[in-house]
């Protein structure tokens, strides 16, 4: 089967999400999945556009699926927000919740008929997932330190997924950060569902032909 492909908005301002929303709805049908990396600037050292309030109106039009990646401290004070706007799945900093502040976030997503997400930090030991493996069925690796795009890979990544597949066979993982068409290929055949790529679709000329060609992995 193809590789799962979730293009990934990384913006600092609402004038270049605008474009890079524009350009992913000349070739993505309704019904896609898109990523939108939301950055506070204090679990991360950048700070990104974050406004779940206008979120509808730059891209409702379009009826894709959305997954915000909350890499923020405190990520159960900002999550209603962005699933009363429409996100179907929050993905979480592992680093960033207590078992009760994943309790109190997952009572929300029931609310919502929504799905949550678990993400592991590249720096991160797999050991700190595992109080919470039958808590969720989505997780994320990251393949990068949490941040801007257009980060290299680190293999690192790859033996997570590895690690992630042993303890939850069923599980759902996707990996962000560093994604192109040889670390895509190296990713699916470690075990990953998905892959989330940034740069390589929206920094180019091409969108469309990059997506194209990670999706025929």
């Amino acid at each position: 089967k193809f590789m799962n492909v979730i293009p990934a908005f990384n913006c600092l301002d609402e004038e270049s999400l605008s474009q890079w929303i524009a350009r992913a709805g000349e070739f993505l049908p309704p019904g896609h999945w898109v990523h939108l990396d939301i950055s506070d600037g204090e679990f991360t050292p950048s700070l990104t556009w974050n406004n779940p309030a206008r979120w509808q109106e730059l891209a409702g039009q379009y009826g894709w699926n959305l997954e915000v990646h909350l890499m923020v401290e405190s990520p159960e004070n900002v999550v209603r927000a962005w699933f009363e706007t429409g996100a179907m799945r929050a993905i979480l900093h592992v680093e960033t919740i207590t078992p009760e502040s994943l309790e109190a976030i997952l009572r929300i997503s029931e609310q919502y008929k929504t799905d949550v997400a678990l993400s592991l930090g590249l720096e991160t030991p797999i050991e700190v997932l595992r109080p919470y493996i039958r808590a969720v069925r989505y997780f994320q690796v990251m393949a990068i330190i949490p941040g801007p795009s257009g980060q290299k890979f680190s293999p690192l990544a790859l033996e997570k997924i590895k690690l992630l597949r042993a303890l939850r066979s069923n599980a759902k993982i996707e990996v962000d950060g560093g994604i192109n068409a040889l670390t895509a290929a190296q990713c699916k055949e470690a075990g990953a569902d998905f892959v989330v790529a940034a740069s390589y679709i929206f920094w180019g000329s091409d969108a469309k032909g990059a997506y194209k060609e990670l999706a025929q992995i």
